[in-house]
């Protein structure tokens, strides 16, 4: 490379190193480690590689170096005398001679792998400097300025302590509008890299923003007399919230929802009107799986286990309250197994049609199971009948009628 080459290399390297704020020296070892590697590749075993960058001088050289030997038994590490005076003539058997290498020699794949390399040291320093400036605001709330919404893919921009921060179209809230200038919550995921940048990663649907709310807005939280056991969500319609008190006088769930339901009408004002649920959390799963249902009043639970050991739940509710445990777009049931853990099968007191009303949910269970395990045996009674069909025989019955009528033709004859 000259003079002029180098030059405009290192007027490059500097503008990289401002326009992405990086320490200009720590950026041109990150490039040597490049070339270095670049190197390698190209000349397959060599040990000793040199590269000497020095910006104020525009002096930029890569070269490998050699022991000169008698006979060379290491092609990548060792060269002939008269080779390497070609070199240098100082040159002399036992020492190392320097060979420069022509930057354009590299190789275009090796020069690939340079470049990789220098990317992925633009995105570590990239991803150091972000978690410094903002890796104490992980997991929390955070106020944003819209400054603009991308037309087509309707990505929020929003500005972060002096930072452009990327709302996705896939982490905003259904019915979620923005206008620039408009200040709005999101919740600070974590601190993420790809190709193109390093980045705070923010959401508005992450079911911890619900939680960072509750412990902004009920102080019994934040302080831990509170302590919130599970949360399910279906971003922008419903939540469910299950909480405890460490404190036997404190009531957990009034204090969440406070007077007049003015500390949880804040938070679903800033969620645009989804409905939180907040429930009373239970080490027992038949009253812990009642209150997930809430509102619903739940009239008995029978527990059970499958094969496959997946843990189901039986729960009979009042026929008039059939459609109220199940919810909309079946939201309540669902939400409900999501927080405990249990796959629940919900039917009415009175049971489905041809059950009698007055048997406890337990015997129309054992029932259910019976009528299972008994058309399953039906199924495997008619596969059996089925496998047992030989077209042969069938073929020798049918011959056998043929036979019959031929004979009784002749004797009519």
């Amino acid at each position: 490379m000259n003079t002029k080459e180098a030059k405009e290399f290192f007027e490059a390297l500097d503008f990289m190193a401002a326009d992405k704020g990086i320490d200009p020296e720590f950026l041109a070892e990150k490039v040597k480690t490049a070339i270095k590697l670049a190197v390698r590749k190209q000349y397959h075993g060599i040990n000793n590689i040199n590269v000497v960058m020095d910006s104020d001088k525009a002096k930029f050289k890569v070269s490998i170096s050699k022991m000169v030997v008698d006979e060379v038994e290491d092609p990548a590490n060792e060269i002939l005398l008269d080779a390497a005076i070609a070199h240098s003539k100082r040159a002399r058997l036992g020492e190392l001679v320097e060979i420069k290498i022509d930057s354009k020699n590299i190789g275009r794949i090796a020069a690939q792998a340079a470049k990789q390399q220098i990317r992925q040291g633009v995105r570590d320093v990239e991803m150091e400097q972000m978690s410094e400036r903002m890796g104490d605001r992980v997991g929390d709330v955070i106020t944003a300025r819209v400054e603009r919404v991308e037309p087509i893919s309707k990505n929020v921009i929003m500005r972060i302590d002096d930072n452009d921060v990327v709302l996705f179209k896939n982490e905003q809230l259904p019915g979620d509008e923005y206008v620039p200038g408009d200040m709005v919550k999101v919740y600070a995921v974590n601190i993420s890299s790809n190709d193109r940048r390093c980045t705070l990663k923010i959401s508005r649907i992450h079911p911890n923003f619900v939680k960072r709310m509750l412990e902004l807005e009920v102080p019994e939280v934040y302080e831990g007399k509170i302590e919130i056991k599970q949360i399910a969500r279906e971003a922008g319609f419903r939540t469910k919230v299950a909480v405890i008190s460490n404190d036997p006088d404190l009531d957990p769930v009034g204090s969440c929802i406070g007077n007049r339901g003015i500390r949880i009408s804040t938070i679903v004002n800033e969620l645009g009107g989804e409905k939180i649920d907040v429930i009373k959390y239970s080490d027992d799963p038949k009253e812990f799986i009642a209150q997930a249902l809430s509102p619903a009043r739940v009239v008995e639970i029978e527990l059970f286990n499958d094969k496959s050991g997946e843990k189901i739940a039986f729960v009979s509710v009042p026929d008039s309250q059939l459609s109220l445990a199940i919810g909309n777009r079946g939201q309540n049931a669902k939400l409900a197994a999501k927080l405990t853990g249990f796959k629940i099968d919900i039917s009415p007191e009175s049971g489905f049609y041809g059950e009698d009303a007055k048997s406890t949910l337990k015997e129309k269970l054992e029932n259910r199971l019976k009528e299972k395990a008994q058309l399953e045996k039906e199924k495997e009674t008619v596969v059996e009948e089925e496998s047992f069909y030989d077209p042969i025989e069938e073929a020798d019955i049918h011959a056998f009628e043929v036979e019959n009528m031929l004979d009784d033709c002749e004797n009519r004859e």
